[in-house]
């Protein structure tokens, strides 16, 4: 965001309000800014974290790491990457463009690239080469989803993400603000609370047969070291064993016959974003293959919801039993 309008938004202790100067601005010209206080929500971060590990993922083979969405992404460097692995578009532009006027010009041509690909009107569009250039986080926000919506669809983005939203415009009597809720992202089909006639099997068993979960989870068991055993991996414990997201990888991999790249997901993970990160690949591979009859979270795995991860692992145990 240019300088000139950091002092837009002063945090104030006592109300939250933005302090504004719009001495820049002309007449007439509206700017939206995220407020303050919702830079700090949750569900804001875990976007923002999901979309960095997924761009990582998805450009490591390139050894691109984002760190910060909105000094990373500006100048269309990695938007470019995306574009060149999704699509068969060739562009030609700069690999690094050094000069403001460049990276303008060569920012514009990923993004109408980008526009025709997603087959969206400038109407539509909640981004400009303006505000990607000006690293304007919410227009970062908005093509990033926009872009891993089109190409990964069953890419579990967290759900029903929204912003407050500061509306400034000055005019001649003095500055216009208004504020709005602005969604990022929407609701999934799985964020609606279950139906009895959505309830599947394990809600079932859960419910009216505790007695027989042991019996499931020793079949599923046998079923996983059968299957990981060439690998030399044993699980004993269902409920733990699988919250990194790695054993299910392996195991998802072995299944489809497929070989996973290192570079694709952390064999080791020592954090909980990198367990998140393992965790979301599994369950994308899993839509992606038809594998689920219904869209599971990631964030239920490494929180060792059992009842999540038997659905998970009992799709795979009735394909290939």
């Amino acid at each position: 965001m240019d300088p000139d309008y950091l002092n837009a938004f002063k945090h104030s202790a006592s109300d939250d309000q933005p302090s504004l100067d719009c001495t820049t601005t002309t007449p007439g010209e509206k700017r939206r800014y995220i407020q303050t206080s919702s830079l700090k929500d949750p569900k804001l971060q875990e976007l923002t974290t999901f979309l960095i590990d997924w761009i990582n993922a998805e450009l490591k083979q390139e050894h691109i790491v984002v760190r910060s969405l909105e000094e990373d992404i500006f100048d269309g460097l990695v938007l470019h990457h995306l574009l060149q692995k999704y699509t068969p578009v060739k562009l030609e532009v700069d690999e690094i463009a050094l000069s403001t006027s460049s990276q303008k010009h060569k920012l514009g041509l990923i993004l109408e690239a980008v526009s025709e690909q997603l087959q969206l009107g400038a109407s539509q569009l909640k981004w400009s080469v303006e505000l990607i250039l000006s690293k304007d986080l919410l227009a970062t926000l908005h093509l990033l989803v926009a872009i891993a919506r089109h190409f990964q669809p069953h890419l579990p983005l967290p759900s029903n993400v929204s912003v407050e939203v500061v509306i400034v415009e000055p005019t001649k009597k003095g500055i216009k603000t208004e504020k709005v809720v602005e969604y990022v992202t929407q609701c999934r089909e799985e964020c609606q609370p279950i139906s009895p006639s959505r309830a599947d099997a394990f809600d079932e068993l859960f419910k009216l047969a505790p007695d027989k979960v042991n019996a499931v989870k020793q079949a599923i068991v046998l079923f996983v070291n059968k299957h990981l055993a060439n690998l030399g991996i044993t699980v004993t414990d269902l409920d733990t064993q699988f919250a990194d997201g790695v054993i299910l990888l392996l195991l998802i991999g072995q299944l489809e016959g497929y070989f996973l790249n290192l570079y694709e997901f952390f064999l080791t993970p020592c954090s909980q974003a990198e367990m998140l990160h393992n965790a979301r690949f599994a369950v994308a591979l899993l839509m992606d293959g038809g594998l689920l009859d219904s869209p599971v979270s990631p964030e239920d795995i490494v929180n060792r919801d059992v009842k999540t991860l038997l659905r998970v692992l009992y799709s795979l145990f009735s394909k290939y039993k």
